[in-house]
């Protein structure tokens, strides 16, 4: 079963690999250079967190297609004059249904990862990282299946998904092993769960904020008719900044709470195993960071007077403090958290 488990991976990177190529080929050529809007309407600062699943699907209704209907024909003349943009559509539709193959093989490498274990296939950093970008290819799926206007985004989804399991199989894989007698406990099934639903999801939030940024940028460069630099060249292609922020704060404003919840139960679970809530542990530092950091973007996004560019830096930054939890902690911190399995 590891052997199977690892061959699926292997897959689910390929047809990542291949789904981003599509994805990356309508990007590219997709009629009249750009691919979807966002219908214009203005919101009001909301409660942080509150109603946010249905605040999401209403942010999704808000998507359509600029200049392209969802089966990727132009709407608004006979065709697109490029020849190559009569295959675009169709090379999306190719990006969804391989991304779809990729994460039926993503969960069965998990599955058999655990049926060869005998435990949860998530006790060491090789595991908890194959099981993040699969809650970020299921949370991707969800949308994508949802609103298809969004499928350009895929490109830098599909890409992150790659560059993240690329890493894990080839610099972290880990041998199938029993759990360490420190993480033998029924809190490993909730306090980490928790913690791989919410990377997951703030994955893809960080995925629309920094596509915010660059499409803002854009929009502000184009305003002030000042020189197009990269990234601000790939802004034409992307929704409107309007609507990929207002999405980047309802995958944040989702995503916050369940993060908030997974650090409570890692202190619960601190106290049974170590005598107290809290150690300021690097691990437990570096997540407690990331909550003020993700906290933060939120009360800014909340705030009438931040910039939305300012408040979509601070959810780049608050990734970035994710990385440095997962991967330096990880590999180069010492710690009563040191379960990670790298040598």
């Amino acid at each position: 079963m590891a052997t199977l488990s690892h061959d699926l991976l292997f897959v689910a990177i390929v047809s990542y690999l291949f789904a981003m190529m599509c994805y990356a080929a309508e990007y590219a050529f997709g009629a009249r250079g750009a691919v979807a809007r966002v219908a214009e309407r203005q919101i009001t600062p909301e409660l942080v967190g509150a109603g946010a699943p249905a605040a999401l699907d209403s942010d999704l209704d808000g998507l359509e297609v600029h200049g392209l209907d969802v089966d990727g024909l132009d709407a608004s003349d006979d065709g697109p004059t490029d020849p190559l943009a009569r295959f675009a559509p169709l090379l999306g539709r190719i990006a969804v249904i391989l991304t779809a193959v990729g994460l039926v093989a993503h969960i069965g490498c998990l599955i058999a990862r655990g049926l060869a274990a005998h435990r949860v296939p998530w006790g060491n950093m090789y595991e908890f990282i194959i099981a993040v970008t699969l809650v970020a290819s299921v949370a991707w799926m969800g949308l994508v299946t949802r609103r298809p206007s969004i499928r350009p985004l895929g490109l830098f989804v599909t890409g992150t998904l790659v560059v993240l399991l690329g890493l894990d199989e080839t610099v972290l894989y880990t041998k199938v092993s029993p759990l360490v007698p420190a993480l033998n406990s029924y809190w490993l099934k909730i306090h980490v769960t928790l913690a791989i639903t919410a990377s997951g999801i703030l994955m893809i939030g960080f995925c629309a904020a920094v596509l915010h940024l660059i499409r803002a940028g854009y929009e502000k460069r184009t305003a002030e008719e000042l020189p197009m630099r990269y990234p601000y060249t790939l802004g034409p292609r992307l929704p409107e900044a309007d609507g990929l922020e207002r999405l980047t704060f309802r995958i944040h404003a989702f995503a916050f709470p369940i993060w908030t919840l997974a650090i409570i139960c890692g202190a619960i679970w601190a106290e049974s195993a170590w005598g107290r809530y809290w150690g300021w542990d690097p691990k437990e530092t570096w997540a407690f960071i990331a909550w003020v950091a993700y906290a933060c973007y939120l009360h800014a996004r909340a705030t009438p007077s931040v910039r939305r560019t300012a408040a979509s830096w601070l959810a780049v930054i608050g990734w970035g403090t994710m990385m440095m939890n997962l991967f330096i902690v990880n590999i180069f911190v010492s710690g009563l958290h040191s379960y990670a399995g790298v040598k």
